[in-house]
């Protein structure tokens, strides 16, 4: 066997490497879905917002003939 422990020190420096790295999520469950409310709340805003200026006629996102 030529690897020797090589196996068990590529382990333990994984297990540091992950043990340093920070989670993607730090938010418990109620926050996460208090944040989840709030930015869809901001999202439905924005949507009545855009559906206004379209049944103004002056939507930023229609192509205007000549």
């Amino acid at each position: 066997m030529a690897r020797g422990n090589q196996r068990e020190k590529a382990r333990e420096k994984n297990l540091k490497a992950s043990a340093g790295q920070k989670s993607k999520n730090a938010m418990s469950g109620t926050e996460y879905a208090k944040a989840k409310e709030d930015t869809a709340a901001i999202m439905r805003a924005k949507q009545e917002a855009a559906e206004a200026r379209k049944k103004e006629g002056g939507g930023s996102t229609e192509k205007k003939k000549k």
